[in-house]
């Protein structure tokens, strides 16, 4: 008796149950989330692991309802541990439980939104009507006027991604690699320019069409098909630039236990991932292009030296910057000065010279690495910058 009432468990998982096993397999998606800080990182949480912080535009964290409708998957990406072909245990929720469980969250306040994905049912159009379904039930019965981040499935059609945008304040369609040559390593059943590009140029024709805001962002799976950090940034910087996506994300591929790696791996694998986060904001946020970034002979970028240090130390000429006459795109090229310290040194020279490193803050071990590339008015400014913003 004892043995068969396991077996009925297993088979006929609760909500609850379900919840646990799916949004523990939504890990995986980071379109909602960034790498760039300790609050936003992939993390496990305590509670329920379907709750997941993210970074707001204000720089405050809320926390994101995150499930998968289904770990069901009919797809045969090599990376994806949900793939058609791997024994794990499979459930999938119905709209009205996710529905559910997620307002019960939201009006509590522990939750500020919903991110919906879902392994492929079949097909991605029969999946993608479930997603939209729970979209429309919290948009239409119950009015709700929150966020909704929904992902959009390789192969959607024109009339699924147009109908996913109108209910979603956010959408995603991972690219998961930097060109065709790559993906066809990967899987069989995805062609590159229909299922991914043509669908990604689509949601950004009409996202940028909408009166209202709805974002678009996709996500790579760093080193699953040997791509370096170069086509993996050079496609980056594209997607911006052509497609004005919001955001950029990048998951390192993560083998399985059988295939015994080891942990040194696994940490070089996230600090490759660190630094593609690091260029990624030195693109959105410093002026940066593709041709400051620096790599090795292989493409990479550097494990032990961050991108921008590099940069720096490829350039003495340009150093060092005066403290007190550079513009904020310049003083943003100092190792060791963010985003704050330079909005700071920016404000505080309007009142008064700054005279050395101690009149810009607390000092720390990046304001000490700063100082090494400043001037604070007693040496020679001998240099010339050729940075045009």
């Amino acid at each position: 008796m004892p043995i068969l009432e396991f077996m009925l468990v297993a088979s006929k998982p609760d909500t609850f149950e379900k919840l646990q096993l799916l949004s523990r397999d939504s890990q995986y998606d980071l379109a909602c989330a960034c790498g760039s800080n300790k609050f936003d990182r992939r993390t496990r949480d305590r509670s329920g692991k379907w709750i997941y912080p993210v970074t707001l535009p204000n720089g405050g964290t809320a926390m994101l309802f995150k499930t998968l409708i289904s770990n069901v998957c009919s797809s045969d990406c090599k990376y994806c541990p949900l793939r058609s072909n791997m024994d794990i245990r499979r459930c999938t929720l119905k709209p009205e439980e996710i529905v559910n469980t997620f307002l019960d969250y939201y009006n509590k306040g522990e939750v500020f939104g919903l991110f919906l994905s879902s392994g492929v049912i079949g097909t991605a159009e029969a999946t993608m009507d479930k997603l939209i379904t729970c979209a429309e039930i919290l948009r239409k019965k119950h009015q709700f006027k929150g966020y909704i981040h929904l992902k959009i499935l390789p192969g959607s059609s024109p009339a699924a991604i147009e109908k996913a945008i109108s209910v979603s304040n956010a959408v995603s369609l991972n690219i998961e690699t930097p060109g065709k040559e790559f993906l066809e390593r990967l899987s069989n059943k995805k062609d590159f320019l229909r299922d991914i590009v043509e669908p990604m140029k689509l949601i950004s024709r009409l996202t940028h069409q909408s009166r209202r805001k709805v974002k678009q962002t996709t996500q790579f799976i760093v080193g699953a098909a040997g791509e370096t950090d170069q086509h993996i940034i050079n496609y980056t910087e594209a997607l911006y630039k052509r497609m004005g996506l919001n955001r950029v994300y990048f998951s390192i591929y993560q083998h399985s236990n059988t295939e015994n790696r080891e942990n040194t791996d696994m940490q070089d694998g996230f600090m490759r991932e660190h630094r593609l986060y690091q260029v990624d904001f030195l693109f959105r946020k410093y002026g940066f292009t593709p041709s400051d970034i620096i790599y090795d002979s292989s493409g990479l970028l550097s494990i032990e030296t961050d991108p921008k240090e590099i940069w720096a130390q490829k350039h003495p000429e340009f150093f060092p910057v005066s403290i007190n006459t550079a513009t904020k795109y310049e003083l943003l090229r100092v190792p060791g000065l963010g985003l704050t310290t330079v909005e700071r040194v920016l404000e505080r020279r309007k009142a008064a010279k700054i005279c050395s490193i101690d009149d810009i803050g607390i000092i720390g071990k990046r304001l000490l690495k700063a100082s090494k590339y400043l001037n604070f008015g007693n040496l020679p400014q001998n240099k010339t910058f050729l940075f045009n913003f």
